[in-house]
């Protein structure tokens, strides 16, 4: 292999010397740092009167984004281990989707003006000469996505791509060429993630998972990829509305689109009723539509996606890194997908976070609900975050202060050196799911 140009190598394991002193130093950087844990006077959210939670999904104009963005950065990945046995600095998380032009008709209308992606941001792909033609991988992985995921889109027809990815900046990119196990932070911020998930944040996501399954599309073909599902839960009572972008060439005429519009409405009814045990569950679908009014009157594409003409996507903009945007949480400000796995904590942290929360709920059995807040300062190792906070809502009966040590001490375990290669090395391989 090739000199390892970011100082980094994430195959060989620490031996037990090192590892003592990782552990070491991670004990001493927390202390000074601070771990913090608390408990909430409150009630998990699962028990409050009121829940929101909302879901885009594969085919919703941002969640394409999003989901181009970050293949694009495990395309990258793979290219700078391949040449270089390192990860050079790149930030690819500066995307936007611009909505095209339509015209869809029953049994079937055309695009007349294709979408448009605008990736942006900056990459280091020039060593010694040697470089990654940058626009290649970009269209390839771009066009190679779209063609997998969205039925209806013909990536050379529908699709125009315009790569402004710039030069990496000297001050960032340096970092890359530090040394040391982990790479100073690229920025200074915070992330958050929680446990468990609620009932209605599950239900939501395996509402939307169910009307883009395989099987779901073959029963009911004209069900397009962009799928939006709203949750409202007011205290037992659970509303589902929901986006479907129907494909224009199954159906007919008005009367069949609304025929049909029932048969999903209906299927998507009695799919929650079954996941939940829940006799009565109020699901809407399309509320836009207005009989009478023809094509215009109803949600009608060429694609299966509003990306055609009607929405435009951005990265940042869709769920977070557990699948789902639940307004009742807290939430991080960074978007994870596309950023740099290696040095930017907007993508590190903000899926440790959950993980961390999870562990938490998991092996502390008297934690109701956690929170676990992580904040990085630029410059500093990416292992040693600034504070690691606990916020955890406790059962009745529980000793807070035991309970507040055994969480400190997952806290720790959690945040060990070989905890955060882990992770990296899978954000690496894109072998997490970022939305």
């Amino acid at each position: 292999m090739s000199e390892k140009r970011s100082g980094i190598d994430y195959s060989p394991e620490l031996s037990d010397e090192n590892r003592s002193k990782h552990l070491i130093g991670l004990r001493r950087s927390l202390t000074l740092a601070m771990i913090l844990v608390n408990t909430l006077s409150t009630q998990p959210l699962e028990e409050q009167p009121l829940e929101l939670v909302e879901r885009k999904g594969r085919g919703h104009p941002d969640t394409i984004t999003d989901s181009l963005v970050d293949s694009i950065s495990v395309a990258l990945n793979k290219e700078f281990l391949r040449r270089w046995g390192g990860i050079l600095h790149y930030n690819l998380d500066k995307g936007l989707l611009v909505a095209g032009n339509s015209r869809p008709q029953f049994g079937g209308g055309q695009v007349e003006k294709p979408m448009l992606i605008i990736l942006g941001d900056r990459a280091s792909v020039n060593v010694g000469g040697e470089a990654i033609d940058l626009d290649s991988l970009v269209d390839h992985v771009t066009r190679d996505w779209v063609k997998r995921n969205l039925r209806y889109v013909d990536p050379e027809k529908h699709l125009r791509i315009q790569n402004e990815i710039g030069k990496s900046s000297g001050n960032l990119a340096d970092i890359f060429g530090r040394g040391g196990d982990f790479l100073g932070a690229n920025d200074t911020s915070a992330a958050v993630g929680y446990a468990p998930t609620s009932k209605t944040e599950n239900l939501v996501k395996s509402v939307e998972a169910y009307v883009n399954s395989a099987d779901f599309k073959r029963s009911y073909p004209e069900a397009g990829e962009d799928v939006k599902v709203m949750g409202r839960r007011v205290r037992n009572e659970l509303d589902l509305t929901l986006s479907v972008a129907f494909v224009d060439r199954f159906i007919v005429d008005e009367s069949d689109y609304f025929r049909k519009k029932e048969e999903v409405r209906s299927a998507v009814e009695q799919f929650a009723k079954d996941e939940t045990g829940m006799s009565s569950i109020g699901v809407s679908l399309n509320n836009l539509d207005r009989a009478g009014r023809g094509v215009d009157g109803v949600y009608l594409t060429v694609t299966g996606t509003s990306a055609e003409s009607g929405d435009s996507g951005q990265v940042g903009r869709g769920n977070r890194v557990n699948g789902v945007f639940s307004p009742c949480r807290p939430s991080s400000s960074e978007a994870a997908s596309g950023k740099n796995p290696i040095s930017h904590i907007g993508k590190i942290y903000n899926v440790m976070a959950f993980q961390v929360a999870e562990k938490i709920v998991d092996e502390v059995q008297e934690v109701r609900e956690a929170y676990f807040w992580l904040l990085s300062k630029i410059g500093e190792p990416v292992n040693l975050p600034r504070l690691a906070a606990a916020q955890v809502i406790m059962g009745n009966g529980a000793d807070s202060k035991e309970v507040t040590k055994r969480v400190s001490e997952v806290v720790e375990g959690s945040l060990a050196p070989a905890a955060f290669k882990d992770v990296i090395d899978r954000l690496i391989k894109g072998e997490v799911s970022l939305c």
